[in-house]
């Protein structure tokens, strides 16, 4: 299970999305967040999903890797769906049982639902996949800079957001490690009631816990041996580049929203 997690692992490639600006690819990943709340009718989801699936061809990555990205959360969104479809009242009403409504229009809401959750999923994903947590760094600390006027630690709440994207693999594949120690020892997890499921992960949460404190003390002993003091007066190796594809891609999504808000009933 923890070998499919690919939140924070970053695929090195030459293909249109790796070479963007991480700036065009930050910006594009919020932006469509945002619009996606446009979309209230099937026109303008086939719309989005033909705009997603554009991407992951652009981008040149299995698809594995984005359905790996669903399976994780894939109880939440139908639990969210689930609910969605109960609760939400409508005119055309196909079931009733006290304050359980199943109507036409719950179900098409959860369906909205659930593709507005994998289809986020699947634009992060890209974002994460084809941008090195580093140059993610760089475009959050470029973004958030209007903010440092007001005295806002900019460059240390990038930092913190890198390291902690940069960590989540290592913490993941460390997971998977002490669980297979666990099972060697012959602990299972999973099994049983939720009591004994529960108490089966304390003996992977204890490790686990330490493991991560000694390993940010470590990184905290390394910064400060290569003389790390913060982002102030500090020069750049990377330097972000914007080029015409940047822009380009920004037009592309400037489109998709009129285009969404046209189709909106």
């Amino acid at each position: 299970m923890m070998d499919k997690l690919i939140f924070g692992r970053y695929i090195p490639g030459d293909s249109l999305i790796h070479r963007l600006d991480p700036r065009t690819k930050l910006l594009g990943a919020i932006w469509f967040i945002i619009i996606i709340f446009l979309a209230n009718n099937w026109v303008s989801y086939v719309v989005l999903i033909a705009f997603v699936l554009t991407a992951v061809k652009l981008s040149e990555i299995n698809p594995k890797f984005f359905i790996n990205g669903v399976k994780p959360l894939i109880w939440l969104i139908l639990f969210t769906v689930v609910l969605q479809i109960l609760f939400t009242s409508g005119q055309t009403i196909w079931f009733r049982f006290g304050p359980v409504v199943i109507s036409q229009e719950g179900v098409l809401n959860g369906v909205f639902i659930f593709f507005r959750f994998v289809l986020i999923i699947f634009m992060s994903t890209i974002l994460t996949l084809t941008t090195m947590p580093l140059s993610l760094t760089d475009a959050i600390e470029f973004l958030l800079r209007p903010f440092a006027a007001v005295k806002v630690p900019v460059h240390e709440i990038a930092l913190m957001l890198s390291i902690a994207l940069r960590f989540v693999p290592t913490l993941m594949d460390e997971t998977e490690k002490i669980m297979n120690a666990q099972r060697a020892r012959g602990i299972d997890f999973g099994e049983g009631n939720i009591y004994e499921q529960m108490k089966s992960i304390v003996p992977l949460l204890i490790p686990l816990f330490v493991s991560s404190f000694n390993r940010a003390e470590e990184l905290a002993t390394a910064m400060e041996a290569r003389g790390y003091k913060g982002g102030e007066g500090r020069t750049k190796f990377r330097k972000l580049a914007w080029e015409g594809r940047d822009t380009t891609v920004m037009i592309a999504f400037a489109v998709l929203s009129v285009v969404l808000f046209v189709l909106r009933t």
